[in-house]
């Protein structure tokens, strides 16, 4: 699997680190802060220059991001883990809270101790005492962090595939929970189900469950 695009992300800001005494270098990023449904999942991954890493997860296909998946997750020189937050940890603490707590989930799912975590975004993770750099769109320049999108976005899209089966009306297997027409089209019919985040618009003056 080889891709040669020079904007693909790269081992730069791990090479910064891993010249600095930093060996254990994890990226962490997440998938499903936006959906109308679902949990939020996020992955962590450590950097090992395993081939020419993969391009931003959000512009593969399908079929590509589910071979990258396979190839990172079956990689013996990437260690990665997965975090999980449900619908109703969302509505309790929100979606921000619920977004670090399930990268400290993906952390504890890990094999190693981090030294050093590279996260996609504009924030840190508190309670933790390890070195922490956060980067905007960090997926899209930093190996580790694309490789934990990746593994993030797989990760939960089979699950919503798999909540799909439970709960056909709504086309999860489809949309994967986003609010796209056809979803508030079957929101608006059958009214919210057990996997709808009744804290998000348009349920937080609604209420009820189908």
């Amino acid at each position: 699997m080889e891709l040669k695009n020079k904007k693909n992300p790269n081992f730069t800001e791990e090479t910064r680190l891993w010249r600095r005494g930093f060996k254990r270098v994890v990226g962490l990023d997440e998938a499903g802060r936006g959906p109308l449904a679902g949990p939020v999942v996020a992955a962590g991954g450590v950097a090992a220059r395993p081939n020419t890493p993969p391009k931003y997860s959000k512009k593969l296909l399908f079929r590509q991001r589910e071979q990258w998946y396979d190839f990172l997750t079956a990689h013996p020189d990437i260690k990665w883990g997965v975090g999980i937050v449900p619908e109703k940890t969302i509505d309790k603490i929100n979606i921000f809270e619920a977004t670090k707590l399930a990268m400290k989930r993906a952390l504890a799912d890990m094999e190693i101790t981090p030294e050093f975590l590279l996260l996609d975004g504009s924030f840190l993770l508190d309670g933790l005492d390890i070195s922490q750099k956060a980067i905007i769109r960090a997926d899209e320049k930093i190996f580790s962090c694309a490789a934990a999108s990746i593994i993030a976005k797989v990760t939960r899209d089979r699950l919503m595939q798999k909540y799909h089966k439970k709960y056909p009306a709504y086309g999860f297997d489809r949309h994967k929970g986003y609010g796209t027409r056809a979803h508030f089209a079957a929101i608006k019919k059958h009214g919210a189900c057990r996997l709808h985040r009744l804290s998000f618009a348009p349920f937080r003056h609604s209420g009820g469950l189908s």
